[in-house]
């Protein structure tokens, strides 16, 4: 890493890897196969997102963790720290910069919004659990609403006026959506502020009642009248905590849950007792539209943990280079003083492997939303969506265990903010999909059409990357990829003929992420010329090769393994 990354990671507080993310965006995820793509512009805005991050969310946080909501006369009430920031999030017009012009936004690429969220995410996951909704709500009243809702909801969305929800999960019905009992009945008496009324309970709704907002746009599906059993009757409704004459909406919390993580964002059990609202699309079309949200609510998984696993680097590098503890193990070295434990071949494994994970994560992600920008109806990205999600908060839990185990004891008391980091990330794991159903879903996936077609796609990706790598000369890496990639054949043909693959699926599942991580790397590799600091860069990627790829043999075995 460059000089200047040294001393921000040192200093133990977060601090935007602006020189990181603009090389992967450059070198590894292809932005400008984008369209009107403007490099310029693009650094511009991500400096002036880095100095908000840093002077304004970073400092914040502290505060966050130790000041839970809480409720007052029925309402759900957040610190003035956390109102304090949103609100500036808001009026820098953050929560516009992907929306189209015509709706008042600025129009730039998605992953320029991705990039924002990562740097608001490692500074304060608390912060990014409520700037996230709001623009998934975006995307999906953009993507899906009429005009008149276009026009009613999007304006201030961006202003900041409205919040939103994703809500779908009831006491029995996480995942399986098809169990939701929340009924949707048709108004007769004409009201012109939704022709529909709500009755029902959901659970774990994150920012299902605060104080930031005038108010909340609750994104909801449920089942109206006559509707058939299972998703199909499912519909999608748009249903706003205060309603156009000012009055509040059938909708209260019955309760806000104390939980592991995530302390300064308020998640919340509401009841819906015939609250007034509006559908999306027409009766049975729930589904099939709220996935526009589910998708970038997923993606927006991933680049939340690629925070998290930046934090975790920057404060482990912080403590590792600060705290002297035992001499060197290398009698040639002369040294018999206590040695900064970063010196130490235990310390270092977990240092580069902290930092692999990032940047890997980062480019793999980072390239997915970009195949998104170009396609939304790309099968290689539709089946690497799970796989960043999946493997990215696996990363992060990973990489926040690590800096716990790096900082000693101290890593286990709440002063140091690393076991913060492992409460706040463990969430990433299960919201937005249990990384076990991803694994599942794209195990069975291979059994179908759509599915293979994707496997197809994704599999032509990594040969490009290896023909890329073998014409750089990146023979060890063309041929670790190579080696990496016909293991995943060998083990999408044998999880495609199994009868139930859900006992190795995610097995399958870790596999694929390793050979799209690994892939990710090798572009990086490739670019080493280009990065803030090569060498650092060229180690980081051995290491990938040679420590972290063999793995997948390892994992085909446990597959085959099932066979027998």
């Amino acid at each position: 890493m460059s000089k200047a990354q040294r001393k921000n990671y040192n200093s133990g507080d977060y601090c935007s890897p602006v020189d990181d993310v603009l090389f992967v965006l450059n070198q590894a995820a292809g932005v400008d196969r984008l369209e009107d793509w403007d490099a310029a512009n693009a650094n511009n805005i991500i400096d002036h997102a880095a100095r908000f991050v840093d002077g304004v969310v970073a400092p914040g946080e502290p505060d966050l963790d130790n000041q839970p909501p809480w409720i007052e006369e029925g309402r759900v009430r957040v610190s003035s720290v956390a109102c304090d920031i949103v609100r500036q999030y808001a009026d820098n017009g953050w929560y516009g910069i992907n929306v189209a012009e015509e709706f008042g936004g600025q129009g730039l690429a998605d992953v320029l919004g991705n990039v924002v969220l990562e740097m608001v995410s490692g500074a304060s996951l608390n912060i990014s659990m409520n700037v996230t909704c709001p623009p998934a709500a975006l995307k999906l009243v953009a993507a899906e609403g009429s005009d008149e809702q276009k026009l009613r909801y999007i304006p201030g969305l961006i202003s900041g006026e409205y919040s939103a929800t994703i809500v779908l999960s009831e006491p029995q019905a996480g995942s399986d959506l098809r169990l939701i009992r929340t009924t949707a009945s048709q108004n007769q008496d004409g009201d012109v502020d939704g022709s529909w009324r709500l009755t029902g309970g959901k659970v774990f709704c994150s920012n299902g009642d605060q104080d930031i907002t005038s108010n909340i746009l609750h994104c909801i599906l449920a089942r109206t009248e006559e509707a058939p059993e299972g998703s199909r009757g499912l519909s999608l409704f748009l249903c706003p905590a205060v309603l156009p004459d000012g009055s509040r909406n059938n909708i209260s919390v019955s309760r806000l849950e104390e939980k592991m993580g995530l302390h300064g964002s308020p998640t919340c059990q509401i009841n819906f007792d015939n609250a007034r609202a509006e559908m999306v699309g027409d009766v049975g079309e729930g589904l099939g539209r709220m996935f526009t949200m589910m998708n970038a609510m997923r993606l927006d998984v991933a680049i939340q943990a690629i925070g998290l696993c930046q934090v975790a680097l920057q404060r482990s590098h912080a403590s590792a280079a600060d705290r002297r503890q035992g001499r060197s193990l290398d009698r040639n070295s002369g040294a018999d003083d206590p040695q900064p434990i970063d010196q130490h071949g235990d310390i270092r494994r977990m240092l580069i492997r902290q930092r692999a994970l990032t940047m890997g994560c980062r480019a793999m992600t980072y390239k997915t939303a970009v195949d998104l920008g170009i396609d939304q109806r790309s099968p290689l990205a539709a089946m690497m969506l799970p796989v960043c999600k999946v493997f990215t908060s696996d990363a992060a839990t990973e990489c926040a265990d690590m800096a716990i185990q790096i900082h000693g004891g101290y890593g286990y008391i709440k002063d140091y903010r690393v076991e913060q980091i492992a409460r706040d990330a463990r969430i990433s794991r299960i919201y937005e999909g249990a990384n076990g159903l991803h694994a599942t879903n794209l195990a069975v996936s291979l059994q179908k059409s759509g599915g293979q077609l994707a496997a197809e796609a994704f599999a032509a990706d990594i040969g490009k990357a290896i023909e890329a790598a073998s014409s750089d000369e990146l023979t060890a890496t063309a041929t670790a990829l190579q080696r990496a990639l016909d293991h995943w054949q060998q083990a999408s043909t044998i999880i495609a003929d199994m009868p139930d693959p859900g006992f190795v699926a995610y097995d399958y599942m870790r596999l694929t992420g390793l050979l799209a991580f690994a892939t990710a790397w090798s572009r990086m590799e490739a670019a080493a010329d280009a990065a803030p600091d090569p060498e650092d860069l060229i180690e980081q990627a051995a290491f990938v090769r040679e420590y972290m790829l063999p793995e997948t043999e390892y994992l085909l075995r446990i597959i085959k393994a099932t066979t027998k």
